[in-house]
Order: C-alpha cells, then structure tokens, then sequence
C-alpha cells in the first residue's frame, strides 16, 4: 500500500513537472519567433540592473564603506536580488494576470484541466526581460564574489542561497498576487508593493533601517532571506546559524503560496459575481 501511494505521487509529481516544463517550453518557441521584441525587452532588463550598478559604482567613489559593507559586498547583494527578480519573471510571471483572470472567469476552465491550477496560470506568460535581469544580475554577483574574496570552498553555500532565492521570490509574489481571489481588481498591489519594498530596503545592508523594517523583512515577509542573509553570512556580517534560516524560509513561502492559492480557488465564484 504505501509503496502504491509512493508511486502515485511520484507519477503526479512527474506529471505536473512535464506541464510546466512543456508550458515554459512553448512559451519561449513563441518568444524566438519575434526576436526584435525579445531583444529590446532582454534589454529592458539590463537596464535597471546597469544603474543600480552604475550607483554603487558612483556612490563607493566617495565613501569607504556603506554601514560596515564594501562595494564587492553591496554588488553581491544587488546581484543575487536581481538574479531572484529575473527568475520569477522567467519561471511564473503569469501569475501577475491572476486578478484579471478572476475578473474575466478565465480560471473556470483551467480548474478542469488535469494539472494544477497554479501552474497553468504561471505559465501564461513569461517575462523576457528575466533574461537580461539574471543575465546581468549574475555578472554583478560573480564580480562581487570574487571581489569579496569569496572562493570555491563556498560555492555550495552560493548555490543554496540561489536556489532559495528564486523558491522564496517566486513564492511570495504568488501568494501576493493570489490575493486578488478576494479584492477583485486586475491590478497585484499587493504584489508591487512586496517588490517596493524589496527595491527599497533590500539592495542596502538592513542595519540601515529601523528595528520595525528589519523584523518584518526577515520574520513577517521574509524577504531578507533572498539576499541579504545569504549575503551577510557569507560575508561575515551575520553567524553562520542563520544560514539555517534560509531553506526554512523558503519552504515556509512554498507552503503560503500554496496554501493561500487553494484558499483562493475554494473562494472563486467565477465572473459575473
């Protein structure tokens, strides 16, 4: 029996796996037939990534340091951001469309189809300019580890940072997004404002802010957790322990946008209501 249910969920999980992969798939072959508009929105990408780039460049000619951080540090932190932001828009940008979806009843047949819900709606669209975003965001992240000092003995420690980055970004702006079950709108202002608040507070070292900002930026909505802790223990900055943070913060953001999806689709009435 427990062999049986073993197999079942691994055959489920297989299964959802291959639509959004085939989804992603056939998203990016629609993409490369209009490769102007792939190549101007890539840009797009690389654009905001080159003045926050330019900034610290500019801002560190004329101090030391910024609370503590180096400019190496201060790009890797930026970086890991950037490489975060440009993968949701690369791997679940389609939920952005959530709200307009609940308005138009567009999530009516994608309930009957046999995949899950979430992963149809992230796969509608993906956003090209996550191409020049981790394009960039991983030139400034590489340039910033090797100008910190950071060798190959902490390679796997980059690559858990990572990973858990794009888990908790991703996470997060689903679970925002989601929110528009219950206030119809087409617009995800919950979801801007999370990434207001990560372009504000999170591209500097957190000792900047009051205790208020940085409480709920690591505990409430954890999105210090996708640069700034990795970053600050890598770095030395912060204790090695609250490395253990991390893949716990993104589980735990896994878990929200799960849950508050399927909150939302038990609330969903179609249009018209």
């Amino acid at each position: 029996m427990a062999d049986t249910i073993a197999r079942d969920r691994s055959l489920t999980a297989r299964h959802v796996g291959g639509v959004y992969g085939r989804a992603l798939v056939a998203q990016i072959r629609a993409i490369t037939e209009y490769p102007a508009d792939f190549w101007v929105m890539a840009s797009a990408g690389v654009m905001w990534n080159l003045l926050q780039f330019a900034f610290l460049t500019v801002l560190f000619a004329t101090v030391p340091d910024v609370a503590g951080w180096s400019y190496h540090e201060m790009l890797l932190l930026s970086g890991l951001l950037s490489v975060a932001a440009g993968s949701t828009a690369l791997l679940c940008d389609g939920v952005w469309s959530t709200g307009q979806m609940v308005l138009k009843g567009e999530i009516d047949y994608r309930m009957t189809r046999p995949a899950p819900v979430v992963v149809q709606v992230a796969t509608t669209h993906i956003g090209m300019q996550g191409f020049g975003e981790v394009a960039f965001g991983l030139v400034m992240a590489v340039y910033g580890w090797i100008g910190a000092g950071l060798g190959l003995a902490a390679a796997p420690v980059g690559v858990l940072a990572l990973v858990c980055a794009v888990v908790i970004e991703c996470a997060l702006v689903t679970a925002f997004c989601a929110v528009n079950f219950w206030i119809k709108g087409p617009m995800s202002n919950f979801a801007f404002m999370l990434i207001d608040l990560q372009n504000s507070a999170m591209t500097m070292p957190l000792g900047l802010f009051p205790s208020g900002v940085r409480i709920v930026t690591m505990f409430v909505v954890p999105v210090a957790f996708v640069n700034f802790v990795p970053v600050a223990v890598l770095t030395g900055h912060l204790s090695g322990w609250w490395l253990v943070g991390t893949p716990l913060a993104a589980l735990a953001a896994l878990l929200a946008a799960v849950g508050v999806f399927r909150l939302g689709l038990r609330s969903y009435d179609s249009a018209g209501h």
